[in-house]
C-alpha cells in the first residue's frame, strides 16, 4: 500500500469514527431522556399516593366491608374489630403453631365453643381461613366477651388473648385486695402488651381509616 493511499484513507476512517461516536452519544442522550421521562411519569402517579401507600404498609386494612358489616351486626366499634385483626394477624391469613387460623386467629376449639355459645344455630364448622367466616366468629366472640365483662374493653381483650379463666382469676384476686383491675396488673407480659397494642391500634384506625370503617 502506498503512502498516498494510506494518507487518503486516514481522514475517511476518522470521519467514520466521529460519526459512530456521535451516534452513540445521541443514543445515550435519547436513553437518558427516556429514563428521565419514565421516572417523571412514575413519580406523577406514585407521589400523590405515597401517603396512602405508607399508611397501608404501617397500618394495613383489608376486608373493610366485612368489618363494617360484622361490627354493625354485633354492635361493635369497627375500629376495635380492625385493631384486633391487626394485633392477631396484621390482616394476613396465617395458621399459628397452636392451630389458630385466619385473620382473627380462631382455633378449632374456640370455634366449637363459639358455636355452642350461639346455640349451634348461627355458626357451623366452616373454613376458618375464609375472611367472612373468620371475622364473623371473632366478632361474635368479642361481643360475647364485652358482655361477659360489663363492656370493659381491657378485660374483654385480655380474655380474647389470655383466656376467660385467667381473667376471672385476676379479677377475683383484685377483688380480694379491694382494688380495681387495670392493664398494668395483667400478670402475663404477652397479654398485657397485646391489650395495649390493640388499644393503640384502635385509635390509629379511628384517625386514619374513619371513612373506610364508616366511623
Amino acid at each position: 500500500m502506498s503512502t498516498r493511499t494510506a494518507s487518503a484513507r486516514a481522514p475517511a476512517t476518522r470521519r467514520r469514527s466521529h460519526a459512530a461516536f456521535r451516534r452513540r452519544r445521541r443514543r445515550r442522550a435519547t436513553l437518558t431522556l427516556g429514563v428521565a421521562l419514565l421516572a417523571a411519569l412514575v413519580a406523577s402517579v406514585l407521589l400523590p399516593r405515597l401517603p396512602d401507600v405508607m399508611r397501608e404498609l404501617a397500618l394495613p386494612l383489608a376486608h373493610e366491608d366485612i368489618i363494617r358489616q360484622q361490627a354493625e351486626a354485633k354492635d361493635l366499634d369497627p375500629s376495635l374489630l380492625a385493631a384486633v385483626i391487626y394485633a392477631e394477624s396484621r390482616f394476613r391469613d396465617a395458621t399459628s403453631r397452636a392451630g389458630a387460623r385466619g385473620l382473627m386467629q380462631i382455633t378449632p376449639q374456640t370455634a366449637r365453643y363459639i358455636a355452642r355459645l350461639s346455640g349451634a344455630t348461627r355458626f357451623q364448622q366452616g373454613d376458618l381461613s375464609t375472611p367472612q367466616i373468620n371475622i364473623s366468629y371473632g366478632a361474635f366472640y368479642l361481643r360475647y366477651l364485652l358482655e361477659r365483662y360489663g363492656d370493659n374493653t381491657v378485660l374483654a381483650l385480655a380474655a380474647y388473648n389470655g383466656g376467660e379463666g385467667n381473667v376471672d382469676r385476676w379479677i377475683a384476686e383484685a377483688s380480694m385486695s379491694e382494688r380495681a383491675f387495670v392493664i398494668e396488673q395483667i400478670p402475663f407480659t404477652e397479654t398485657r402488651e397485646y391489650v395495649s397494642r390493640v388499644l393503640d391500634a384502635r385509635q390509629d384506625y379511628r384517625e386514619k381509616y374513619d371513612r373506610e370503617l364508616g366511623l
